[in-house]
């Protein structure tokens, strides 16, 4: 592989099997830091208009970095407010709605949503991802690229064959399977559930596989996962192959632990703001970590980097302090159809692409990394796979002065028919739009909507759906417009077991 591969470098001629599109110039590199359960405030990064306590409370000097050598993305969303659908958006450049994997899975076959006495779920794909020739490592893996996973996986069921990266097109697993959050954060657990050494017998599917030569170590898992990744970076220099690198982190995941090479820095804090805050100044070593490999191997200027997170920041539960204010000024958290559920820290270095030390306010969202990606990598269109695709490619946006023309009218679809298990503001099943300023959310159980104007009222505070001069109703036929499109399965009445009226629907037996 090593020969062909080398050629191409030098040629420009990709090798045999590889996707026929000749790239003008040696191959990008790209890095996707994909970190869970993130919130748009937690980082010293500001996404808001003015910076906050909380941006001044989080120690992120290596995004900082990477802020001012690329471009923040202030209205960057998740595809959705929980882990699997919007990591499933990362593989396959479609919404939630079309792939159908709408919430986040576990265990073959079974439906992890919550109870709820006047909903029930569609029959949606609870097994999650499963391997095709269409998704963004099997995709790069044929233009050449050396695709490499560490951390959390989550994109298919235990049991199944999406459970296993490497069955999605990755060459490499380091510490990847089918659960959402680790035993535990330190090496002396072994990553474990257990967490007794007496007791590390007993295995659990929260048990991160594959870090054996960490255990019973003074090592925090981030650490451990940043170690890995950069030896994999090593190797794939060394070899002579351009590379993807999908590095996520299973922080800032429960459960909240604290990295005590940080600690100090946080002591005034409540004890579980203290510990989460290590998490994130973890994450942010790691960036720093990745971003020296890249420099000591002199290839920073020919490598993508993202930074984004898979949802909104967690607070409806396991945080210290009052429920539902730590995304604050956006409103609610994970779970949940308000922008605190749903927006995210978006950051991108693109060297000779995108400007450096920018902000850029035009909305984006997770799928748009499939095509973007794929684009980079000199990876046109691809008659073997799916044609239909949701995200858009970001590189005009990126590189322009302004707001891309392409991308200003178009309509970013949330759909989430699950009922999450924790309870808050908008943490009910729901669809919704962001087009231009405004956003509008359906929430299936009442058949209401809520209509806001996020550039004048980020924290959704006012509701205008009553209010005259709003742009209601053309607001609803898009969303029932981009329901449609996508396919999207609404949620079932609890005793008919009819499907929820679409939203256009609704509003004319509403009056």
């Amino acid at each position: 592989m090593i020969l062909p591969v080398l050629a191409m470098l030098v040629t420009g001629v990709p090798p045999a099997g590889a996707d026929p599109h000749e790239p003008t110039e040696p191959p990008v590199n790209i890095v996707v830091v994909m970190v869970d359960d993130l919130g748009w405030q937690d980082v010293s990064v500001p996404h808001h208009r003015t910076r906050t306590p909380l941006n001044d409370r989080y120690h992120t000097p290596n995004l900082e970095r990477l802020a001012a050598e690329g471009v923040v993305l202030t209205d960057g969303y998740a595809s959705a407010p929980v882990c699997t659908p919007t990591r499933a958006s990362l593989l396959t450049g479609r919404s939630p709605a079309r792939n159908r994997i709408t919430y986040w899975v576990l265990e073959r076959d079974r439906d992890t949503t919550a109870a709820n006495p006047r909903l029930d779920p569609p029959d949606w794909q609870v097994n999650g991802l499963a391997p095709d020739p269409g998704l963004l490592p099997e995709r790069l893996r044929r233009r050449g690229y050396r695709t490499i996973h560490v951390g959390k996986a989550h994109w298919g069921a235990h049991d199944t064959p999406g459970g296993d990266p490497r069955r999605l097109g990755f060459d490499v697993n380091v510490a990847g399977h089918a659960s959402g959050a680790p035993g535990s954060y330190l090496g002396r657990h072994r990553f474990m559930r257990s967490r007794d050494p007496a007791d590390f017998s007993r295995t659990s599917r929260w048990d991160v596989p594959g870090l054996e030569a960490f255990h019973d170590r003074d090592v925090y898992l981030t650490e451990a996962l940043a170690e890995r990744a950069v030896e994999e970076v090593d190797h794939a220099v060394r070899a002579g192959q351009p590379f993807f690198l999908h590095f996520a982190p299973y922080a800032v995941h429960t459960p909240i632990m604290a990295n005590p090479a940080h600690l100090d820095r946080y002591r005034g804090l409540h004890p579980r703001e203290a510990a989460y805050a290590t998490m994130i100044e973890s994450v942010d070593v790691a960036l720093g970590r990745l971003l020296a490999a890249l420099d000591r191997h002199g290839i920073a200027d020919r490598t993508l980097v993202v930074f984004t997170s898979d949802n909104g920041g967690l607070s409806a539960h396991a945080r210290g302090g009052e429920p539902h204010r730590h995304n604050r000024p956006l409103r609610s958290g994970k779970g949940s159809a308000y922008e605190g559920g749903l927006r995210v820290p978006w950051v991108v270095r693109w060297p000779g692409v995108a400007g450096a030390g920018r902000r850029i306010a035009q909305p984006v969202v997770t799928h748009d990394l499939y095509p973007t990606i794929l684009a980079a990598a000199g990876a046109g269109a691809d008659a073997s796979t799916e044609a239909v695709l949701d995200g858009a490619d970001l590189a005009p946006l990126l590189g322009s002065a302004g707001p891309d023309p392409g991308l200003e009218d178009r309509v970013i679809l949330f759909h989430q028919p699950h009922t999450w298990g924790a309870r808050g503001p908008g943490i009910e099943p729901f669809s919704a739009i962001r087009w231009r300023e405004w956003k509008l959310i359906y929430f299936h159980q009442d058949r209401r909507f809520e209509l806001y104007d996020l550039a004048a009222d980020p924290g959704e505070s006012r509701d205008l759906s009553g209010t005259d001069g709003a742009p209601l109703q053309p607001m609803i036929a898009r969303l029932a417009e981009a329901l449609r499109q996508n396919r999207a399965q609404m949620s079932l009445d609890a005793v008919s077991g009819r499907p929820v009226d679409w939203p256009d629907a609704a509003a004319l037996s509403s009056g």
